[in-house]
């Protein structure tokens, strides 16, 4: 699995950090004595996946780097209510300043990590349909999000606008039709890009192909019509079913041959994992 790179991890918890402690923290510094020391437990409220303990650590590690985490669970692992999941032991005003920031980043992390796997569950055993993202991410936080994507079993999209060609109906209507969008980018865009393309209806799937699209993005469509596109399609392009995605709905989009199906409410609608942090 494509592991999170640190330097954004570090970028986003370098903002959160300067988020809540901007002016220190009024309550630790009044309340703690500067040298008490203190072990916490992050503990799962509820079921979950577990996602975020490489940016746990990491958290602790920039408010105080003499505090020391220790994981219990791997990421990726499915977990009961109340099973703690990482452990930090240190200076209690440094766990204390940490513990928002941290708390956030896995709270948010497991939720999608819960979420995706969800969906993988969905899948009926056999189907060959892959899970997917969309760029509908929390701004700033998209490396972290796409990360809790893989841990919980899917897979990522296009990592930003620059990594793929995928023709969306705005650009149709821009560019006049289906076929001229298509056309266009296949005379401007890299020789290693990928053509995919947006389509609502069969017509206009049968313009893509005619246009020799690589990749079709089935928006919104009934069942029954995208089990009609994907024997339209026999095999020319890839095919790639969106719009309202629900677990339920997965298992007859898959068993009508979609090859993935990408889903926004990953990341743009999740709930947050419920997550404390119990000190001893």
């Amino acid at each position: 699995m494509k592991e999170l790179p640190v330097v954004l991890v570090d970028r986003a918890i370098q903002v959160a950090l300067e988020e809540d402690l901007a002016s220190g923290d009024l309550t630790t510094e009044a309340c703690i004595e500067p040298e008490a020391r203190a072990v916490a437990h992050a503990v799962a409220r509820k079921a979950m996946v577990v996602c975020g303990g490489p940016v746990f650590a990491r958290v602790f590690g920039r408010v105080d780097p003499a505090l020391t985490v220790e994981t219990l669970v791997a990421d990726g692992a499915s977990v009961a209510a109340g099973t703690r999941m990482w452990s930090v032991l240190g200076r209690a005003r440094s766990i204390l300043m940490g513990e928002r920031v941290a708390l956030n980043f896995v709270q948010r992390m497991s939720g999608v990590a819960t979420a995706a796997r969800t969906y993988v569950d969905s899948v009926p055993a056999g189907c060959k349909t892959r899970i997917t993202d969309t760029r509908k991410t929390t701004p700033g936080l998209r490396a972290l999000e796409r990360y809790a994507v893989r841990v919980g079993g899917a897979f990522n999209h296009r990592d930003d606008l620059g990594a793929a060609v995928l023709i969306k109906d705005n650009h149709v209507a821009a560019c006049g039709g289906v076929r001229a969008a298509i056309e266009r980018a296949r005379a401007t865009a890299p020789h290693t890009a990928k053509i995919e393309c947006e389509v609502d209806s069969l017509e206009q799937l049968d313009e893509a192909l005619s246009a020799g699209v690589d990749i079709v993005l089935l928006d919104n469509m009934a069942t029954s019509t995208v089990a009609d596109a994907v024997k339209r399609v026999a095999g020319r392009a890839v095919v790639e079913a969106s719009g309202g995605i629900t677990p339920a709905r997965v298992a007859e989009l898959a068993r009508a041959g979609v090859d993935a199906i990408s889903v926004g409410a990953l990341t743009h609608s999740v709930q947050a994992a419920d997550i404390g942090l119990d000190f001893e």
